[in-house]
Order: C-alpha cells, then sequence, then structure tokens
C-alpha cells in the first residue's frame, strides 16, 4: 500500500528545507506584527489582566488591583479609561514587553483568571476550558517550538559554513560535525587524519 504514496511521501520527507524557511518568515511576520501593536493602546488594553494578575509583572503597574473597573473592548475609546491606563504604566510596560514576548506570555495562563472560561453556569469552565485570551496566549508554545527549530537550523547552518577554518585553528585531532540528512539529525565524532 506504501508503494502507492512513495513519491508523495518521499517529496513531503524532503520539505524539512522548506518548511524552515516558511517558519522563518511567519516567526519574523508574528513577531514584528504583534509586537508592533504592543506600541499601540488597544493592545496594552487588552494585555492589562494578564499583567495584573501576574505576581512577576504586577508591580510593573502603579494600580494592579483596579484593572477590572477600567477594561474597554477593542475599538472602544473611552478616554477616562485611556487616562487611568496612562497613570497605570499599562502603556509603559507595554513597550517593554514587546521585546519579551512569547516567554512572558506563558506564564500568564498560571496567573490570570480571565484566561479560563468563567464559571457563569455552564458546566464547561475553568481547566482545561481556555477562553479567548487563554487561546491567544497558547498560540506561544507554536511560536517557541518554531523559533527553537529556526535557532537549530541557523545554529547548524553556521557551523558548516566554516568546518575548515575551525578545524584548522583547532590542535585536537577530533573535530565535531553536525549531520544534515535528516530533521533531527544525529551529532557525529569524525578524526582528522
Amino acid at each position: 500500500m506504501i508503494s502507492y504514496f512513495r513519491l508523495p511521501l518521499t517529496l513531503i520527507a524532503h520539505s524539512d528545507r522548506v518548511g524552515i524557511h516558511l517558519m522563518r518568515v511567519a516567526i519574523a511576520i508574528v513577531f514584528l506584527w504583534i509586537g508592533a501593536l504592543k506600541f499601540v493602546p488597544y493592545e496594552a488594553d487588552s494585555i492589562t489582566p494578564f499583567v495584573a494578575n501576574s505576581p512577576f509583572m504586577s508591580f510593573f503597574y502603579e494600580h494592579p488591583d483596579e484593572y477590572k473597573a477600567h477594561l474597554t473592548h477593542e475599538g472602544e475609546l473611552k478616554p477616562a479609561e485611556r487616562a487611568w491606563q496612562a497613570a497605570n504604566n499599562t502603556y509603559g510596560f507595554s513597550k517593554t514587553l514587546a521585546f519579551l514576548t512569547p516567554f512572558v506570555t506563558l506564564s500568564f495562563l498560571i496567573t490570570t483568571p480571565e484566561a479560563w472560561v468563567a464559571a457563569l453556569g455552564d458546566a464547561q469552565h475553568g481547566f482545561p476550558y481556555l477562553s479567548g485570551a487563554g487561546r491567544l496566549v497558547l498560540k506561544d508554545v507554536m511560536l517557541l517550538a518554531g523559533a527553537l527549530l529556526v535557532m537549530a537550523d541557523s545554529a547548524r547552518a553556521l557551523l558548516e559554513e566554516r568546518p575548515s577554518a575551525e578545524s584548522s585553528r583547532r590542535s585536537s585531532p577530533a573535530i565535531l560535525s553536525l549531520g544534515r540528512s535528516a530533521p533531527g539529525a544525529v551529532l557525529r565524532l569524525t578524526e582528522q587524519g
């Protein structure tokens, strides 16, 4: 049965190089786009519950315990709430947070009650039922995994780019070489003669 699918499977098996490049582009788009939005008030307002509930970050806000009374919906302009957010340091912290995404945001799943469906009468609430905010945070798991693959591939390419320069400077007879024939290639020790 597998013989019928050999050609498509072979093409898919060798598509990892294209996949790595697409992952680079995808991660760049997400980081740049969402990172740029951290400088816009509506995005900063939307992360207020996450930061206010975080034991590691709530101290960046002036009044983290008062955030619920000042929340707005995306696209909604309430000058009084905007002034409160400015005084709360919501916007200053959001600009700093732009450089720490996604590492910081994953911690919000643990610290933010709004990441889970609220108990409003339905049987599906709390863990494991992610709210819209929780689903937004959970996507960072994929970003981290993709970023790790891209970093590993970039490091491998850099190491392979200069094998002769590296080996000529070493006094040891053994060098490390990274195989590139398949994803998850094995680290090999080779002897120079």
